[in-house]
C-alpha cells in the first residue's frame, strides 16, 4: 500500500493541473511521467479532495452534444381518447397480493422407518465400520448420536439407514448412461 504522504512537489503538479482543468486520470497520467511513479486515478481525487480542490465538478465534455432529431415525416399513431383500453389483472398478482387459506385436512404421507434399535454413539464412540445415521438434536442442547451398527460396505449408512435414505427407484437407475461414459472414453 502506498504512503497517503505525497512529496510537496507532487501535491504542487497536482493543483497546477487540476488548476488547468484537467481530469484526475490525466493528472495521475501527467505526474506518473513527470516524477516517474505510479498513481491512480483513485490516488489522485483522495489527493485532490484532501487538499481542498473538489472531485465532483467534471469538466465539460470535449465532444458537442448530438443534434435534435429531425421530425418524422409519419405522425405519430396516438391513442384514441374515445375509446377505453381493457385492463385485465394479472392472475399471478391475484395470487402474491392475496394468500389463499386451506381449512381442509390435509393427509400427511406415511413417514418411512427403519426397524433398527441404535447404539446411541457419540461421535468420539463411533468406529470407521459404524453406521453415522444421526439420531436427536432436534430440540435445543439435545444432543446428536448416531446408529452405531455395522454399516454397509461402500456406504455411511446400515443396510436399513440406507434403504431408508435413498429412493428406492432412483436408486436402481444408474448414475453415469452408457452414452456419456463412451463420450468420455471410459467403456
Amino acid at each position: 500500500m502506498e504512503s497517503t504522504n505525497w512529496p510537496p512537489e507532487h501535491s504542487a503538479a497536482l493543483r497546477e493541473l487540476r488548476v488547468r482543468g484537467m481530469s484526475y486520470g490525466m493528472i495521475a497520467a501527467t505526474i506518473n511521467a513527470r516524477f516517474n511513479t505510479a498513481y491512480t486515478r483513485s490516488a489522485a481525487l483522495s489527493r485532490g479532495q484532501r487538499m481542498g480542490l473538489g472531485c465532483f465538478d467534471r469538466p465539460e465534455p470535449s465532444l458537442p452534444a448530438l443534434p435534435d432529431r429531425p421530425e418524422s415525416p409519419i405522425p405519430a399513431l396516438r391513442p384514441s381518447i374515445d375509446r377505453t383500453r381493457e385492463v385485465r389483472p394479472d392472475a399471478r398478482i391475484e395470487v402474491l397480493r392475496w394468500p389463499k387459506f386451506f381449512f381442509g385436512k390435509t393427509d400427511l404421507p406415511e413417514l418411512r422407518c427403519a426397524g433398527v434399535s441404535p447404539r446411541h454413539l457419540s461421535l468420539v464412540e463411533l468406529g470407521p465400520r459404524d453406521c453415522r445415521y444421526p439420531y436427536g438434536g432436534d430440540g435445543e442442547n439435545e444432543p446428536i448420536t448416531f446408529c452405531g451398527h455395522r454399516r454397509r460396505p461402500g456406504s455411511s449408512y446400515c443396510a436399513p439407514h440406507f434403504r431408508l435414505s435413498r429412493n428406492p427407484e432412483l436408486s436402481a437407475k444408474p448414475v453415469l448412461s452408457a452414452g456419456w461414459l463412451q463420450a468420455v472414453g471410459a467403456d
